[in-house]
């Protein structure tokens, strides 16, 4: 007969949890931030953005936090795959962080709906303490901006949308 877990030491999340868990998950799409973690009664939480469950849990990570935000990963994941088998898609080529103007406060180098030419200067890409110009590969119209600005982006990562 297989041996039932202690009453002690296994962890009971309420609704209550459960809604903290979904709280601080959108807390995390809504920001740049990549991880939250807290400790509340006992109850030490963490949520981190972009856990893969192929790849593993931590140990530390109660698996009903997983759930949501492996979801909500999840779901960026098949919007981004469709998004970047668009045929206008701009693709990021390096990791770093997107920024729509040359500085803060100044006026963004393209908005939606904007006419480009090819060559034209879409946004910068910060890597390093460098900022690179990422730049039109073809003439077209602006139709989506898919990251915000000041936002951290992967190599591949769909940018821009121009038709």
């Amino acid at each position: 007969m297989a041996r039932q877990p202690d009453a002690k030491t296994t962890p009971k999340f309420s609704s209550d949890d459960s809604a903290l868990i979904r709280e601080l998950a959108l807390l995390l799409d809504e920001t740049s931030l990549t991880e939250i973690e807290i400790e509340r009664a006992g109850l030490r939480l963490r949520v981190a953005r972009n856990i893969s469950i192929a790849a593993g849990i931590p140990a530390n990570v109660p698996l009903t936090a997983a759930a949501p935000v492996a979801a909500a990963a999840a779901t960026a994941a098949a919007a981004t795959a469709d998004l970047s088998k668009h045929p206008g898609v701009v693709p990021s080529p390096m990791v770093g962080t997107a920024y729509w103007a040359p500085e803060p406060g100044a006026k963004p180098f393209i908005d939606v709906g904007a006419k480009v030419s090819a060559g034209q200067t879409l946004l910068i890409i910060e890597a390093m303490k460098t900022m690179n110009q990422i730049p039109s590969p073809r003439a077209g119209t602006v139709t989506q901006i898919l990251v915000e600005d000041g936002q951290p982006v992967e190599f591949g990562e769909p940018l821009v949308i121009i038709e």
